[in-house]
């Protein structure tokens, strides 16, 4: 596997556009326009992974994260540096802020908004290395 490509249609193209690379920071790696107003841009967000959870841990995450309003199917997570001050720009940009961030028993900072494209996202900030929640009970080493 080379590459996770996450395709998503977006009513109003440019206020997406705008908000996924202009405001939360995704480099534009390639764009491409063609017949009848046909438009993609192809943004770059770091490494790709693909979190499978089954129902009970969606329930405990939905908890944890967002008071327990359940997610949508399909939820984007975007790690970032700053989880309080990324929430804050991206609810300015348009965002629909559905839970401020608040600190995990996994140690990371999340918070839940409902973005443009209609997609549900969360913020991650980690608050520890890896090989110090690799320590911990409950989390298996790869």
């Amino acid at each position: 596997m080379k590459q996770l490509r996450l395709v998503v249609e977006a009513d109003d193209f440019d206020a997406a556009l705008r908000f996924y690379r202009d405001v939360l920071g995704l480099t534009e790696r390639a764009a491409f326009e063609g017949e009848g107003d046909a438009r993609v841009a192809i943004l770059d967000a770091g490494a790709a992974t693909l979190e499978l959870s089954n129902p009970a841990q969606v329930k405990m995450i939905d908890a944890v994260e967002a008071d327990g309003r359940p997610s949508a199917h399909i939820r984007v997570a975007f790690e970032v540096e700053d989880g309080t001050t990324t929430t804050d720009e991206l609810v300015h940009a348009g965002a629909q802020l559905i839970a401020s961030p608040r600190e995990t028993p996994w140690r990371s900072l999340n918070s839940r908004l409902h973005a443009p494209a209609d997609l549900e996202i969360t913020l991650f900030q980690e608050l520890e290395v890896p090989d110090a929640r690799r320590s911990r009970p409950g989390f298996k080493k790869p």
